[in-house]
């Protein structure tokens, strides 16, 4: 993959590309649902399901809830979002077999539509799935970049790889705990050598890359601060900042508040997994999962707002 196609976060996508893609930019409508058989799993399809609902966009609304998301509308900001979160499906699906599952595509894709929403320029004149796309792209690349090898394995590797992480992932939600190799091979009714093999080419051997139950998300700070320096638990021990928190998360939109009340303890409970969450708003785990990457978002732009960093709150 080319580096140089990976641009800074803060790059703004080319007029070229605009001006070059207006026209057949994938469309956030239709089809999101054939994303090939090898990953057609429950929790795949439980989210495209859920994700249909959202109705589309105009061309006329997406000028008008541009220019709201500009004057600081979170409501507007939120539509703009869940409307367009098919067409990030479709643009993942062109990155299958390249060393992450569809479902982490898709995550990296929804925080590349999340930075397009925050920074598009309805007078510009393009449609927004033309600009969204090109961060949507930007984000998976970078992601793939980051979290996958520099020698591309063959398509049938790949294809193995997948299905062994895939399959700990699973494991892991299941048992609330990283799953043993073995425990892996029975699942797939594959060899322990097998899928040994398949972790040690993969490079995450300790971790898996899958989530830990209750310790499933990289902790708040990480994501604020990008740091990946210190917990949840440790961050929000100070109640000054606890209860600053509260304040800063009064003017979010009632989701995003319970999904970080929930998922963190800010409510003073435990805090939950993405199934309990899920099972309390009625929507699945992965859903959850997005709805706390834009709360967390949402939050860190009231923190820099405050002319604060999260350096100084948490270090």
């Amino acid at each position: 993959m080319d580096k140089n196609a990976i641009r800074d976060d803060e790059e703004e996508a080319p007029a070229t590309f605009l001006e070059a893609h207006d026209e057949d930019a994938p469309e956030n409508a239709d089809g999101v649902e054939d994303f090939g058989e090898a990953h057609d799993w429950d929790a795949t399809r439980c989210y495209l399901q859920e994700i249909g609902h959202s109705p589309l966009l105009t061309a006329e609304q997406e000028v008008t809830l541009g220019r709201r998301v500009q004057a600081g509308d979170q409501d507007a900001r939120c539509t703009m979002i869940e409307s367009n979160l098919r067409l990030v499906v479709r643009v993942a699906r062109r990155y299958i077999n390249r060393g992450l599952p569809l479902l982490d595509l898709i995550e990296e894709g929804n925080l590349g539509l999340i930075r397009a929403v925050e920074k598009f320029d309805p007078e510009r004149g393009f449609r927004f799935s033309t600009y969204a796309t090109w961060w949507i792209r930007q984000n998976i690349e970078r992601a793939l970049m980051n979290q996958t090898r520099t020698i591309r394995l063959p398509i049938h590797i790949m294809k193995e790889l997948s299905a062994v992480l895939r399959a700990a992932r699973c494991l892991g939600q299941t048992l609330q705990r990283d799953p043993t190799p073995e425990e892996v091979a029975e699942a797939l009714d594959r060899s322990v050598d097998a899928v040994r093999g398949c972790l040690e080419m993969d490079g995450r051997v300790t971790s898996l890359d899958m989530p830990r139950g209750r310790e499933s998300d990289r902790p708040l700070a990480d994501i604020i601060a990008d740091t990946g320096t210190i917990g949840v638990e440790e961050g929000l021990a100070d109640r000054n900042l606890s209860q600053q928190m509260h304040q800063w998360m009064a003017a979010m939109t009632e989701k995003h508040r319970l999904v970080l009340l929930w998922r963190f303890g800010l409510d003073g409970t435990d805090g939950a997994t993405l199934e309990e969450v899920g099972a309390r708003l009625g929507v699945t785990r992965e859903r959850v999962r997005q709805i706390q990457v834009e709360a967390l978002l949402v939050l860190r732009h009231r923190i820099e707002q405050e002319g604060l960093t999260a350096e100084s709150l948490f270090g």
